[in-house]
């Protein structure tokens, strides 16, 4: 089969390259899944610098969540088994994690539904607690992560300030159904997020990004604001003065998904469900903004590092619709 393999860590573009080589063994309580479509993550690209929490071994394949086929027809979500991830023919996968594909959505969809808006669900209503009519504040409003975030946040009755860089996502993100869009770039964010919400601030706050992104959420949060930590996309990861969130009754609440898997994957399955349900109403619609041919994933996973796609990018290794 095909596969793109890292054999040192580095950039994507530069570190990936594609490959020939054998079908994935699955070990006990494992399965073989035919990938229809592979979805781009951020952590993709973590994974090739060798800055994921996890570092499989060398040369390993990245690619962390997959639409496909299984060997008795069915199709499915899943999370590939490192080092044989996404980005490759075929993937073995833990029979135990799969989910079933949403009918509603085609591969490339479906690929993007899982981590993405997992991630938002349990953020939003396990983390965080968001509550009809408060506001929130989503940082890259335009990018896969926050992009679901957006749609689950109106969908649990949210009104919705999404924040951007440049006015290619300033359209994305208005497309997508934010309230009120805030150029980063051209724009005074905390001023912006205080004159929206007549000088209270955001209920939550969801970061994706850290850096200067985390320090500006600081001085827009309301009174018992929530802000959650979801990654650091910036390459910088703060670090909170708690006195501050102290002195203006804040708190800082963390996400880390892949837990959940371990801790309650009963929760898991309950969260697919209601993500295909919403699906099923056309109430969450992962966006693709592209889908790609298997000789395009390296540059893909490098866009997505630099910050410059939007929405999600899927790449297609064949069979695909």
């Amino acid at each position: 089969m095909q596969a793109w393999r890292v054999h040192r860590n580095g950039e994507p573009g530069e570190v990936m390259r594609l490959e020939e080589t054998d079908r994935p063994t699955p070990g006990d309580g494992q399965v073989l899944v035919e990938v229809r479509a592979a979805n781009v993550n951020f952590p993709d690209a973590l994974l090739c610098r060798g800055q994921y929490q996890v570092r499989p071994p060398l040369p390993f394949t990245p690619g962390v969540e997959v639409c496909g086929i299984t060997e008795d027809g069915r199709r499915v979500l899943a999370n590939p088994a490192l080092p044989h991830g996404g980005f490759a023919d075929y993937v073995v996968a833990d029979e135990a994690a799969l989910l079933p594909a949403p009918d509603a959505l085609d591969d490339a969809e479906a690929a993007a539904l899982h981590i993405g808006y997992q991630t938002g669900w349990f953020g939003l209503h396990r983390r965080a607690r968001l509550q009809p009519g408060e506001t929130l504040l989503v940082h890259a409003a335009a990018g896969g992560v926050g992009s679901a975030a957006v749609q689950l946040g109106k969908a649990a009755g949210a009104r919705v300030i999404g924040v951007v860089g440049g006015p290619d996502k300033a359209a994305v993100a208005r497309e997508l159904g934010c309230d009120l869009v805030i150029d980063r770039r051209s724009e005074d964010l905390v001023a912006a997020v205080k004159e929206a919400t007549g000088g209270r601030g955001a209920d939550v706050v969801y970061d994706p990004v850290g850096g200067d992104a985390y320090a500006k959420s600081t001085k827009c949060v309301a009174f018992e604001g929530r802000i959650l930590v979801i990654g650091f996309a910036s390459g910088v990861i703060p670090t909170p003065a708690l006195n501050h969130a102290l002195v203006k009754n804040y708190s800082v609440v963390g996400l880390h998904w892949g837990l959940y898997n371990t801790k309650d994957p009963g929760a898991v399955r309950a969260c697919h469900e209601e993500l295909t349900k919403l699906a099923e109403q056309g109430i969450v619609k992962p966006l693709i903004s592209e889908r790609v041919a298997m000789a395009g994933a390296a540059d893909a996973v490098q866009r997505v590092a630099d910050g410059t796609s939007t929405g999600r990018i899927v790449v297609l290794p064949g069979g695909a619709r």
